[in-house]
């Protein structure tokens, strides 16, 4: 199967399936001379594991990462750097009901069609299961990007199903299961408890922001920072929309107000959410996207066989009733990844040197 590999300079190549005796991911073009170990990676691989609240699915894997390759004596030796998560909890059993029915809103029918066999356990390669190398990759380029550049990645939740969460502070995100931005999130729980209940899912809008960005990364006119941002977002699971800066409410604006204003200090405003022309301007990169609601659900949906005749489906099984709620930390990491890649294609066109993160002003010498 292609298309398991991601990036042109720092590549990413995911492999495994939910079910099977591990997953992971071989990262090349990682710059030599990082110290790099697994604690380095593991922090973000806790914060997407699954069971870890009753909110998410209770699926126990400890998403224990092993660095088998490219580290030596704890530093990247610039070869490739394979990362391997053991899954250690599947419930293959769970899934035999399914095997010759087609699961609505999953990509069951599709592979089946495309391949003429698919894996059903656990949704095979189509699973969620598979974000976690993403993660792991993704602390890769964290750490490289604090390091050299200064850049960091942030994200949380800023509305569950139809319930929009306001933002108080991020000091927040880390203390409750749903990386919401908020002190109070006991209408969360309520909320997740009564879908739970009720054998339904809901969706999620995730927000995820770079800080301390460069100018400069980007490619006019195919390889755009922006375009990038939005292809990744995209091949992560259950997402349906990419939103950069205003997004869709760009539309309601008028250009008076749309276009960012340049001051002596920097731009007055982010509307662009960080890029302009397909390159970075040294804002903060402001990224939202929208995830489906769970398509593994309990309610009986009508669907058919692999022999084309109708039937009922019921998903059953340990799933997420929302999958956005663990999707944050993966967000971040995708964002990771493109701007980890553009940094070194940036750096092999035009040097180590990048411009500073704020705007020079547009009249020199008064």
């Amino acid at each position: 199967m292609s298309g398991n590999t991601f990036g042109t300079l720092f590549t990413v190549t995911n492999f495994g399936e939910s079910h099977g005796p591990a997953i992971g991911c071989v990262i090349d073009g990682c710059p030599p001379g990082m110290a790099l170990s697994e604690a380095d990676i593991q922090h973000d691989l806790d914060r997407r594991r699954p069971g870890t609240s009753r909110h998410v699915t209770q699926r126990q894997e400890p998403d224990q990462v092993q660095i088998l390759s490219g580290v030596y004596q704890g530093v990247t030796t610039g070869t490739p750097i394979a990362l391997m998560i053991q899954n250690t909890d599947q419930r293959s059993k769970d899934y035999s009901d399914i095997l010759q029915t087609f699961r609505p809103g999953h990509a069951d029918y599709t592979y089946t069609q495309k391949y003429g066999v698919r894996d059903p356990r656990g949704g095979g390669r189509s699973s969620a299961r598979l974000t976690a190398p993403t993660v792991a990759a993704g602390a890769v380029a964290k750490k490289w990007l604090a390091e050299k550049l200064g850049t960091t990645f942030i994200g949380c939740m800023t509305q569950l199903g139809e319930h929009a969460i306001g933002f108080e502070d991020w000091a927040h995100v880390p203390n409750n299961p749903f990386y919401a931005p908020v002190a109070d999130v006991a209408y969360l729980e309520a909320y997740m408890d009564s879908l739970r209940k009720a054998g339904d899912s809901c969706g999620a809008r995730i927000r995820v922001v770079a800080r301390g960005m460069p100018v400069g990364l980007g490619q006019p006119i195919y390889d755009r920072l922006d375009a990038d941002i939005a292809y990744a977002m995209m091949g992560l699971n259950a997402v349906k929309g990419v939103e950069m800066g205003a997004g869709f409410a760009s539309v309601a604006q008028r250009g008076s107000t749309h276009g960012d204003s340049l001051t002596p200090k920097g731009f007055a405003n982010n509307n662009a959410g960080g890029v302009l022309g397909g390159i970075s301007t040294g804002q903060d990169l402001e990224v939202s996207i929208a995830i489906k609601p769970t398509s593994s659900i309990l309610t009986p949906r009508d669907s058919i066989d692999s022999a084309g005749q109708a039937v009922q489906v019921q998903t059953k099984g340990r799933h997420d009733p929302c999958v956005g709620i663990r999707a944050t930390p993966i967000a971040e990491a995708l964002l990771a990844l493109v701007v980890m890649d553009h940094a070194l294609r940036h750096r092999a066109q035009c040097g180590d040197v990048l411009p500073p993160v704020h705007p020079i002003p547009a009249q020199r010498g008064d």
